[in-house]
């Protein structure tokens, strides 16, 4: 059973503006383009397609809000690296982010990396704007299934020590469901928090 069976889209957000109130908890889902982000989503949220995936990467193109929780929401980021949307696009997207940065209810990071790819400089930068002090970031190395148990491992430890204690990280598949059940109870308890730590 769902640990979220009320799970539902609020609103694709182009400006702050449009975004929901700021109040309750939420969580920030990021990740390079391709990374499986909306597979995640939609395995943690065990819903089939809550959120739109695509095998063209970049597809998400506005900050998209869903309501796991009554007052617990998730936010689907645009992914960075590659994007097909044009450049003039791409700029108006900094501005959302940082505005999503500046709410009280933004409790945390869930960061989608690929385990294949490794840690990049896009995802270091990621996890200093959530800014891990003063909130929560976990990441899921995803699309281990295309791994070896040793390989998979390897990476695990490689990121941990990598990242310095100073994030979580888990294995993640959304094809295999492998650690769907951790990363949805890690979503729950930051969600039933209802405010920033």
């Amino acid at each position: 059973m769902s640990r979220f069976p009320d799970a539902r889209f609020l609103v694709s957000a182009a400006a702050p503006a449009q975004f929901p109130p700021d109040d309750g908890a939420e969580v920030a889902f990021a990740g390079r383009s391709n990374a499986g982000k909306s597979s995640a989503i939609n395995a943690v949220a065990h819903r089939h397609a809550l959120a739109r995936t695509s095998k063209a990467p970049g597809r998400t193109r506005l900050l998209n809000f869903f309501e796991l929780l009554p007052q617990g929401r998730i936010v689907d980021l645009p992914g960075y690296g590659y994007a097909s949307a044009p450049e003039s696009e791409r700029r108006t997207w900094a501005p959302l982010i940082d505005a999503l940065r500046a709410r009280r209810s933004l409790y945390g990071l869930f960061l989608i990396i690929d385990a294949r790819r490794g840690i990049s400089d896009a995802d270091r930068e990621l996890i200093a704007w959530a800014n891990p002090q003063q909130r929560s970031v976990h990441v899921l190395l995803s699309k281990v299934d295309k791994l070896t148990r040793a390989e998979a491992a390897r990476l695990l430890q490689a990121a941990k020590a990598q990242l310095a204690g100073e994030v979580s990280v888990q294995l993640f598949s959304a094809h295999a469901a492998t650690g769907v059940a951790e990363a949805q109870g890690k979503l729950a308890q930051w969600l039933s928090n209802k405010r920033p730590r």
